[in-house]
């Protein structure tokens, strides 16, 4: 190895908290006018740089970027806000006007934005952006080759709605596909304990290792997902290079416990968004969703995943 691998290992991990911090401050402040020299400020790089840095670091522009960000939120909220007006939700996704916005969106989506939320066929056959799978979490972190159900059956699923608390967490991103990616999901969670392991934060009663999913697959781009494999922290750990740290809002969620097979997680979703949340009386708001790790299944007898999915709501 060069003698200065650790040095060039450093610098881009130092870039990756850089970039970690300015794309959470973009999500968390999507509705807001977000200027270039703000998020230069954020990202801690000279204004005149940062858009040519930014694109060579995450493969668009930071306006794309937002933009992208804008049209998928509302997205979701046209499916699942159905008593709240497109105008409204033109608003709180950071557009100008409802003109503004409707031009947006059919330019992303292929569709208008009334169209979109009034026919899934049409969501499903017309759009622009690609068909993924749901979200699928350390389904990925199994060996991908444990036997389970059929993907077509029905899955039951016993749904708490309760007040979570706020979580500081400590993590690495992956920008990317990573559906049932055994390889990615152990490669992910190794970085976060070979960094959280010398500091003796393994060891600690409240530590869990969660995933937090900022992104709806069937509306992002597979390459376009963002994916954070997480420990929780004590709220003043120090982090540093590829190691970034967030807050997780607490508030209402709908939790739903299970034990699973690997390749059980796209039906929990889809069970959950698809059976549980039309007939539940609530619906998703822009709080990420989440996977929170119970076990360790290669040392379950049935190398069964008993997780917490977790999806933050608020009444219809």
């Amino acid at each position: 190895m060069p003698a200065d691998a650790f040095t060039v290992e450093s610098r881009r991990a130092e870039y990756a908290a850089r970039f970690n911090r300015v794309v959470d401050y973009i999500q968390d402040h999507l509705a807001d006018p977000l200027d270039l020299d703000t998020l230069a400020g954020v990202a801690c790089f000279s204004p005149y740089h940062f858009h040519r840095l930014f694109h060579g670091w995450m493969g668009e522009t930071i306006h794309h970027f937002i933009f992208r960000l804008r049209v998928e939120r509302a997205a979701v909220q046209l499916v699942y806000n159905p008593r709240k007006s497109i105008t409204e939700i033109a608003l709180d996704c950071g557009f100008s006007s409802s003109a503004t916005f409707a031009r947006a969106f059919k330019s992303f989506h292929g569709l208008s934005a009334s169209d979109w939320r009034k026919n899934r066929n049409l969501r499903n056959a017309d759009r622009k952006i690609c068909k993924v799978e749901a979200p699928s979490g350390t389904a990925s972190s199994g060996s991908g080759d444990e036997a389970g159900p059929p993907r077509e059956q029905a899955m039951k699923l016993t749904v708490q709605v309760k007040r979570l608390p706020p979580m500081v967490v400590a993590y690495v991103r992956h920008v990317g596909p990573f559906q049932e990616n055994a390889a990615l999901f152990q490669r992910l969670f190794g970085r976060i304990c070979a960094w959280a392991g010398p500091r003796g934060l393994l060891g600690q009663s409240t530590a869990r290792f969660l995933s937090v999913h900022h992104d709806n697959p069937e509306i992002t781009q597979a390459q376009n997902l963002r994916l954070d494999a997480a420990l929780t922290v004590p709220e003043d750990t120090p982090v540093h290079g590829e190691i970034s740290r967030q807050r997780l809002e607490g508030g209402v969620y709908a939790v739903a416990k299970l034990r699973i097979h690997a390749k059980q997680y796209m039906a929990a979703w889809d069970a959950f968004m698809g059976d549980w949340l039309p007939s539940s009386g609530y619906q998703p708001d822009d709080r990420p969703c989440f996977e929170i790790y119970l076990n360790e299944p290669w040392a379950d007898p049935d190398r069964l995943h008993e997780v917490e999915i977790c999806l933050a709501v608020k009444p219809l």
